[in-house]
């Protein structure tokens, strides 16, 4: 929903929140289902409002349990029927420093404050080991924001008695376990409040009156950060950006200027706006974002405008360049297409509303946002959160890289009539395992991600991920492929969740990056290899079909199972009988071991 996009009108949100929620529910066809419980240290009902409106505009439907005012330590760490049987899949602890039990004091030595911090701390790591060994889920805890007065003017920041350096320090220690914990997520109200104005922010009106612990009307603000979170740890990130050019990565028309003309570079204010833009577009392949541009041009000016002495984006940037005087709605499709991802999962920047209304029109699932003058064009889309990062892999450092290598491929791919013996000219290499923790994050990421293979629609967490990997009642199986254009890394995982003598198919995904590859085969055939060596006579599959995984309606028939029925809703459940007779089905891929 357009209104729920940055830059949104926060007093349209408050007012209009229960309209909103009627249009969001009008079809929930695809959306996940998660259980989120916010323990709140002040009052919380508005945000769990606004909330819920970001969460279901993301695809996520959500269930909420809400902690009774300051309630968030007792609702944590001691026992608590009512939220063990709600089961949360997110817990939010949302506190502030109005929740700070003890404040240093003047007269207090360096030993005393010293003993206060690791007091305020203590009573944090307590909540946060409590909440990992009931519920094993996720947290999103806040951190703090500035005091709202400063006692000792300026030196409060570097005064060990001040308000400021003590929150810093505790700041600092949040940090410091989030870095060590990896399902713990820090929601930075410290930054945000300071980017909303701090003054206005803490107006302390709202904390006298309604025990709100932020002015109202900053509450979108931060729901909307909250939700950013939640949707990237349930994979629901952008994953490329699809750019246009004229006066977007550089001032001017350069097929009417020419390159000697277009605006770039540090000689005026305007050039080195797009000059600084060019670098924070830059700066997201090393998040695996990828880059591709759509540019109603001449190829030639395209390339010349690359080259310019001060472009710090360079064609090698670059995945797909479309830039022909076909629409762009077309080319946006395209791309998308080439890169085997929906539409949706890539972002549309362009400075002209006229081509991002035609785009989204088009494609109506794809976001493409007012990004105003070019010196508003990072904080436009930096705020937006399109890009929310809650975990890092190797293979995200290399994601543009291994999208041009499948372009190879299918380039390749062109050459042959016959398919098997283009698969056996890729001369692709296999590694196939129980999942082992130095991929748990990897893996954790492929569920949340996979979309368009994905049979049962299943998310994992990586702490999910993680107990599984140590049930003997799970069959866990993770697949690496790799060829002569280049290493793709882990690409697919399954989970067989064992009852008796049956194997039940929790998951199975794969990357959209190796489809058509036959690794579906090679996974199937050490499943069965693996269910052999258990004794298990059977393996139940399920389909519980999406808009966007249609690509696997019959892949269980296609591995050679029977179909046991299927509901009004198409969700089918499958019957693979294991005997000594089974044929191996990969024949083009060498397997380690």
């Amino acid at each position: 929903m357009k209104e729920l996009n940055y830059p949104f009108d926060a007093d349209y949100i408050l007012t209009k929140k229960r309209i909103i929620k009627r249009q969001l529910l009008n079809d929930t066809s695809g959306m996940i289902q998660k259980n989120v419980a916010i323990l709140g240290g002040y009052t919380t009902n508005d945000i769990r409002l606004i909330l819920e409106l970001f969460l279901l505009n993301y695809g996520i439907k959500a269930e909420f349990y809400e902690s009774e005012y300051n309630q968030f330590y007792q609702d944590a760490v001691f026992d608590n029927n009512k939220l063990e049987k709600f089961k949360p899949d997110i817990i939010y602890i949302c506190t502030s420093n109005r929740n700070v039990m003890r404040y240093p004091s003047l007269e207090d030595g360096a030993d005393i404050i010293e003993n206060i911090l690791e007091s305020e701390i203590s009573k944090y790591r307590s909540i946060w080991d409590s909440i990992e060994t009931r519920y094993g889920c996720p947290i999103i805890q806040n951190n703090f924001e500035m005091p709202f007065y400063r006692l000792m003017g300026n030196r409060d920041a570097n005064d060990i008695h001040g308000r400021v350096n003590y929150l810093s320090r505790l700041n600092m220690a949040f940090y410091e376990y989030s870095q060590t914990h990896e399902n713990f997520y820090i929601c930075d109200i410290n930054y945000i409040s300071a980017d909303y104005g701090l003054r206005e922010w803490s107006d302390p009106f709202y904390y006298y009156m309604y025990k709100y612990a932020l002015n109202v009307n900053a509450i979108p603000y931060l729901a909307f950060n909250v939700a950013n979170i939640i949707k990237s740890i349930f994979g629901k990130n952008k994953k490329g950006f699809v750019l246009d050019l004229d006066n977007t990565l550089w001032g001017g028309v350069i097929g009417d200027d020419g390159v000697d003309n277009i605006v770039l570079g540090t000689e005026d204010g305007e050039g080195q706006a797009y000059l600084e833009f060019q670098k924070y577009i830059k700066e997201h392949m090393d998040l695996g974002v990828v880059l591709n541009i759509n540019s109603k041009n001449e190829f030639e000016n395209v390339l010349s405008g690359l080259k310019h002495p001060d472009s710090v984006l360079t064609k090698e940037d670059f995945v797909l360049i479309k830039a022909n005087w076909s629409s762009k709605d077309e080319n946006f499709a395209a791309i998308a297409n080439s890169l085997n991802l929906l539409p949706e999962s890539l972002l549309f920047i362009d400075d002209n509303p006229a081509e991002r209304q035609i785009v989204t029109r088009q494609l109506p699932e794809v976001i493409s946002p007012e990004i105003g003058k070019v010196y508003q064009y990072i904080q436009r889309i930096d705020r937006g959160g399109y890009f929310e990062v809650t975990t890092l892999s190797a293979d995200d450092y290399n994601r543009n890289a291994m999208y041009k290598e499948n372009l190879k491929r299918a380039e390749l791919q062109a050459e042959y009539k016959d398919y098997s013996e283009y698969l056996r000219t890729l001369e692709m290499k296999a590694v196939v395992r129980p999942f082992e923790s130095v991929y748990f994050s990897r893996i954790a990421q492929l569920t949340n991600k996979s979309n368009q293979f994905n049979v049962t629609t299943k998310r994992y967490t990586q702490k999910e991920i993680e107990y599984v990997a140590a049930d003997m009642n799970y069959i866990t199986l993770y697949g690496k492929l790799a060829d002569k254009f280049g290493d793709n890394g882990v690409v697919t995982a399954v989970i067989g969740h064992v009852i008796d003598d049956i194997c039940h198919l929790d998951l199975w995904v794969m990357s959209c990056r190796v489809l058509k590859r036959d690794m579906e085969f090679v996974m199937m055939d050490i499943l069965v290899r693996e269910c052999k060596k258990r004794g298990i006579l059977e393996i139940r599959g399920y389909y519980y079909p999406t808009p966007k995984n249609k690509l696997v309606k019959d892949f269980y028939e296609i591995q050679g199972f029977s179909k046991i029925n299927e509901d009004e809703e198409q969700n089918s459940k499958w019957s693979f009988k294991i005997d000594d007779k089974y044929e191996y089905k990969n024949k083009v891929i060498q397997v380690e071991g």
